[in-house]
């Protein structure tokens, strides 16, 4: 007799841990234990089972015994694996049930198993376990012994990867003999196998998921709801997942990583990164409505908070919007979001406000009867220009939308304009693209990427500073600001219709944005603008733009500068 090394599978019930029980029993060098504690959780809670007297009778019924003799006791092979249903972990167990071994934790969609639980006994959110196992999961990694987690629904697709990836997590040999077995019960099912194995006996491996799974029974949708999030929980610890629409594509890396762990605001409420999501209701998904503001925050204070407000409102008016936050509560969301994240400093917000959740899907405003939904997604990031050296632009065949259309002084969600052309920009390595308006004359660049916001140009022409009307783009907060900074340096500002050409031959060219603040234009269209270097006249804005930034803005509260 030897001291097996003992592999823990710890899961909810009715996710496939048997027909997982039965695989690691096929191993010529394993012996498996099923749910050891099943006797001891009986006696100490009391619950009712139509198997419980026998059970009693015949287990084990002393937590401590059970860690002590039958979970950690001597065996006759080099592994012994127990299967333990996570609502089985009582208080007062002894510690080395968690601190030695090999734990990993085997999910599965609560859509999936509530529909089938009842057969036994009906379910509740403390049988089914669930915050139970993230709390199993956080106590091991606390133990500095992550566990691995598998999810039922990949050991049904693709049995073979998933076996190979679990044994490589417990850092024990894959052996075939895992996939199959012999129909029927095997000897070391516990006394309750006929109420719950049945299709487990019937089964000779894993099968595949259904296609066309039975309906959802919505007497148990409650519980649904409350389940779902601690499943997602543990399911985002998954190392390999395939499932129906996933992408297969490998995580990207983030422009910025300390973005990874981030909080939002979405409604009413702040969230984690993962978590902040909308309604499939709400009006941003279903057809893009919604408006927007672009936010930069400067050594504890927001710049031009008020006017960035004024705007979101008036377009909010312009869609004719109902039940808009008041001003107060949006200012308060946005201070709340950059306190929880700390962000003081070298921070951008896309402020968002959509015209709220439908009722039901459809384009009609009257399905929107629960207000408007707000979300402000701060983030650390630094300009996203090369505002020293300068940038590339091009000229997109995309026209920028018509007030006859849409009119673009309204600051809103709907941005396949701009996007169309932005991919004609990367097509070509550009930074942006330029955008002409129905006549040819120039409206504005696109978006820089993602987070769309328009920036206006400038052009320099022996010491006249000129920027188009705008007409067809949206009148900014950045172009206003550096439009009255030129006054303020004593240069001639005109604003009129100017030509592509007129950009072309241009002294110095820049655009301006809340994003990517005064940004120096260098080439257009193959054609070096000036001498190919950052100009005087932008330099001097540059300077400006910087100093006004910190001389002004509204306080963070809380914040004190270090």
């Amino acid at each position: 007799m030897t001291e097996p090394e003992v592999i823990h599978s710890w899961s909810a019930p009715r996710s496939l841990s048997t027909s997982l029980m039965y695989s690691f029993s096929q191993r010529d060098d394993t012996e498996v234990v099923d749910e050891p504690l099943y006797a001891a959780f009986l006696k100490a809670t009391g619950f009712d089972r139509p198997y419980r007297d026998d059970v009693l009778s015949k287990m084990e019924c002393n937590g401590d015994k059970v860690v002590k003799d039958v979970i950690y006791g001597s065996g006759s092979k080099k592994y012994r694996y127990c299967k333990h249903i996570s609502k089985q972990r009582l208080f007062g167990l002894p510690s080395e049930l968690m601190s030695k071994g090999k734990h990993f934790i085997l999910i599965r969609n609560p859509l999936n198993i509530l529909p089938s639980f009842e057969k036994v006994h009906p379910p509740s959110f403390l049988e089914l376990g669930l915050g139970e196992l993230v709390s199993i999961y956080s106590d091991l990694c606390q133990m500095g012994t992550q566990p691995a987690v598998i999810d039922a629904d990949e050991l049904q697709r693709d049995p073979e990867t998933t076996l190979r990836g679990l044994c490589d997590d417990l850092e024990i040999p894959f052996q075939a003999s895992m996939l199959k077995w012999e129909a029927g019960p095997i000897p070391e099912d516990g006394g309750w196998a006929p109420w719950w194995y049945k299709s487990v006996h019937k089964s000779t491996g894993f099968s595949s998921p259904e296609k066309c799974p039975r309906s959802f029974p919505l007497s148990h949708y409650d519980l649904l709801e409350q389940s779902l999030p601690l499943y997602n929980i543990l399911r985002s610890h998954v190392k390999h997942r395939s499932s129906l629409l996933s992408s297969p594509l490998p995580p990207p890396s983030l422009p910025v990583p300390e973005n990874a762990k981030l909080l939002a605001w979405v409604g009413d409420e702040i969230l984690p990164r993962d978590m902040a999501k909308v309604s499939v209701f709400d009006s941003v998904v279903q057809g893009g409505d919604s408006v927007w503001e672009g936010l930069r925050i400067y050594k504890g204070k927001i710049f031009k908070l008020e006017e960035h407000l004024d705007r979101l409102f008036d377009s909010a008016k312009a869609l004719a919007f109902e039940n808009v936050p008041a001003r107060e509560e949006i200012k308060e969301a946005i201070f709340r979001t950059l306190i929880a994240n700390g962000m003081f400093d070298n921070t951008h917000i896309r402020l968002s406000l959509t015209r709220g959740k439908k009722v039901t899907s459809g384009m009609s405003p009257a399905f929107n009867q629960y207000g408007c939904t707000l979300i402000v997604l701060a983030e650390w990031k630094p300009p996203v220009y090369d505002n020293d050296g300068g940038i590339v632009l091009v000229t997109a065949t995309t026209r920028r939308n018509s007030p006859n259309n849409l009119d673009s002084k309204i600051h809103h969600n709907n941005l396949l304009n701009n996007i169309l052309a932005k991919i004609e920009s990367n097509n070509v390595n550009a930074a942006d693209a330029i955008m002409l308006d129905k006549d040819g004359y120039v409206s504005e660049t696109n978006a820089t990427n993602i987070y769309l916001l328009f920036v206006i140009q400038f052009m320099v022409k022996k010491g006249c500073v000129l920027t188009p009307h705008a007409d067809y783009c949206l009148p900014g907060i950045t172009r206003t600001t550096v439009m009255e900074l030129v006054v303020k340096e004593k240069f001639i500002l005109v604003e009129r219709r100017i030509s592509l050409s007129e950009f072309h031959t241009a002294d110095e060219v820049w655009t301006t944005g809340t994003m990517g603040e005064l940004s120096p234009v260098v080439k257009i269209d193959g054609r070096v603008i000036g001498d190919g270097k950052v100009g005087p006249v932008t330099r001097t804005l540059q300077n400006a733009y910087k100093k006004l930034t910190e001389d002004s803005g509204v306080p963070i509260p809380t914040y004190q500068e270090t």
